[in-house]
């Protein structure tokens, strides 16, 4: 009988399936650079990285803007970009942004899909520019003497979103300027920047900022931008407070492309299901997945029709063998195989003969299920959701409770409103009684429920501004069979003098906190890959030598400062005992080889020994002569004989 999944599954596609559409959110992400074009960005300081080479704060944004546009080209191929220029005098010539794009500002690359001829005419722009450091001032003058109202700025973003954004996906704008008072005294136009930015918000546009600092300009981002970008906060009574986390702040202008790496991807909702605290009371969360794995981007099929290359739509077809037509999925049902028919005249006592087994099933009852069926059987017809069976203490979640990655919920105040106060109340309230929660959670159509623990997690700050958001971790519970024990062996243990010498080095090594980013060393196999496909996809030569493995470790600095101290940690092992014995493994079990040559049975059957071989030995051989391998031991032992006889 095949395995429980071969029937079982119904569609793999389906296993994407939702409650709602808000899975397709996050299938495309829109990404709109809006990038100060004022005085000070086209100020002309000595490039970090080429000597006699000047550059701009808006040719590093506009370089950062490149760059991620080139990584999409290969990790987002669906996505869109489009890059905004504000504080400019130059005007926008597009036709259908000409009437509600606001004055002094310029629309460069409209929301477009990822394409290589825009990104290349961007490389074309910014290797002109670092020829010429004035050419971006002359193609993309500056407003002097005033600036450009901020809610404008959001407006025109809004507009260009709107032309250009597909309704159901992520949008964001990153918003890059060095300016931190562009208003100063002027509490209309603040208030007019804060109520833009409440109407870009609703419309579901996040606002990402990145603030240029300097040594000798620093960004105070309290003077104007506290009172416009409120953090996204839980509680709704904390929404006055101005406080912007300073992790948006570059505090160098070569820190901008890997801060934006920390926001290129956008925070995709796996589920959005009502969450149900009691009979009747039920609010709307969305689930977060903290652990990815990063793939390799999945593979297309093309035709060659000559003078160009068409995409190959592929699509699963089933046919019956009979009529060799192609069936209709609607009407396939699924079941499993119930074994052969039985033989007419087969009894018990005709011994090796009457082996054949079949499954009888009654009357009136079907081995088959349809598709709803077998969703009904796994859901236990149960509609997504997440059902709040009670509270435990935490002592009662064991380490080896958690196998499997937990997802984090977070309130969704767009399907249930008051959504965000109740799951505020009860997360305070079981940090203050020191509770987790137990549910039941389906997150999936096509999924089967499962019991999950809701850990609660506090809100906390942490210096340079990342911080845990409040909500909670659901854990998914593991059955019985998930957990066994592990055979417990008693090891060999280090004396204290080779504890000792171990830990010097070793603190010597020790990596301080927060100077290990895990998004600043990618896969690098993942990297050399696709470093490959961009520099193919824009016609750049690739230098395999010139890639840089960034998880490589630094050797020369590792010798440098514990050189010394691991050779002599090496010397204390070769004369301890415990770390120079040899454990004693047991050879592995192999299956017995059954298989014998011709020349042996053929000695056999001289001497009337046959009957002394297996019955797998002799339809071993039959096989492997083309011989039938049916029936019992004395057929197959005259047969081979024949055989034998005959050749």
């Amino acid at each position: 009988m095949p395995p429980f999944d071969d029937w079982n599954i119904i569609d793999e596609e389906e296993e994407q399936e939702l409650q709602d559409a808000a899975f397709f959110d996050g299938k495309r992400d829109v990404i709109l650079f809006c990038i100060d074009c004022s005085e000070s960005m086209h100020e002309l300081r000595d490039d970090p990285n080429y000597e006699d080479v000047k550059t701009s704060h808006i040719f590093t944004a506009l370089e950062a803007a490149m760059n991620i546009q080139k990584k999409k080209a290969i990790v987002g191929p669906n996505d869109s970009v489009g890059i905004v220029l504000f504080n400019t005098t130059r005007s926008s010539e597009t036709k259908n942004h000409a009437t509600e794009i606001k004055k002094n500002s310029f629309v460069y690359q409209p929301i477009t899909l990822i394409s290589a001829p825009a990104i290349q005419e961007l490389i074309q722009l910014l290797d002109a520019a670092r020829e010429d450091p004035d050419l971006l001032k002359s193609t993309f003058p500056p407003l002097t003497g005033k600036k450009m109202p901020i809610g404008d700025v959001f407006t025109s973003c809004n507009w260009v979103l709107r032309d250009g954004a597909p309704k159901t996906a992520s949008k964001r704008v990153f918003l890059i300027t060095d300016d931190d008072n562009p208003h100063p005294g002027s509490k209309q136009l603040v208030t007019s920047a804060r109520t833009t930015l409440l109407d870009l918000t609703q419309s579901g546009v996040q606002i990402e900022p990145f603030f240029i600092a300097t040594p000798e300009k620093p960004f105070n981002s309290s003077k104007f931008y506290s009172s416009v970008l409120l953090p996204n906060v839980l509680n709704d009574e904390d929404e006055d407070t101005g406080v912007l986390p300073e992790s948006i702040s570059i505090t160098r202008i070569d820190d901008l492309l890997s801060q934006m790496r920390f926001h290129e991807v956008p925070k995709r909702a796996h589920f959005s299901i009502p969450f149900q605290l009691a009979d009747g009371f039920v609010i709307s969360i969305k689930g977060y997945g903290l652990v990815t794995e990063q793939k390799k981007g999945t593979y297309k099929y093309f035709v060659d029709l000559g003078d160009r290359m068409e995409v190959a739509n592929s699509r699963t077809v089933y046919v019956d063998e009979d009529q060799q037509a192609e069936v209709d999925k609607g009407e396939m049902v699924y079941g499993m195989a119930l074994g052969a028919a039985p033989v007419e005249g087969a009894s018990d006592d005709e011994g090796e003969g009457a082996d054949t087994v079949c499954r009888a099933v009654p009357l009136g009852k079907r081995p088959f299920y349809t598709a709803d069926e077998i969703r009904s059987f796994r859901t236990l017809d149960l509609e997504p959701s997440i059902k709040l069976l009670g509270f435990k203490d935490p002592a009662e979640l064991a380490f080896e409770d958690s196998v499997k990655h937990s997802v984090f919920i977070y309130p969704d105040e767009l399907k249930y409103s008051g959504s965000k106060r109740t799951f505020s109340a009860l997360l305070k309230k079981m940090i203050e009684k020191k509770k987790i929660g137990l549910v039941l959670a389906l997150t999936r159509r096509n999924a089967a429920p499962v019991f999950c623990a809701m850990l609660p997690q506090a809100e906390s700050g942490e210096e340079g501004g990342w911080n845990e958001p409040a909500g909670f971790h659901l854990i998914p519970l593991p059955f019985a069979d998930d957990i066994r024990a592990a055979p417990l062996e008693e090891a060999f243990r280090a004396p204290d003098e080779l504890k000792d010498a171990a830990r010097v080095w070793i603190d010597k090594l020790c990596v301080k906190d927060g100077a290990y980013p895990p998004d600043s060393h990618p896969n690098p196999a993942l990297a050399y890959h696709n470093a490959q496909l961009q520099a193919s996809a824009f016609r750049e030569e690739f230098d395999p030598e010139a890639f840089e493995d960034l998880t490589r470790p630094k050797y020369d600095m590792i010798h440098k400062r514990a050189g010394n101290l691991m050779k002599e940690w090496k010397r204390a092992l070769l004369t301890d005992e415990s770390a120079n014995v040899v454990p004693v493994t047991t050879g592995s079990k192999r299956k017995a080889d059954v298989s014998v040559d011709e020349a042996e049975i053929r000695s056999k059957h001289e001497v009337g020994a046959l009957t002394k071989l297996r019955v797998d030995q002799l339809k071993d051989f039959l096989k492997s002569k083309s011989q039938p391998v049916s029936g019992k031991k004395a057929e197959l032992i005259e047969r081979v004989g024949d055989w034998l006889d005959a050749h």
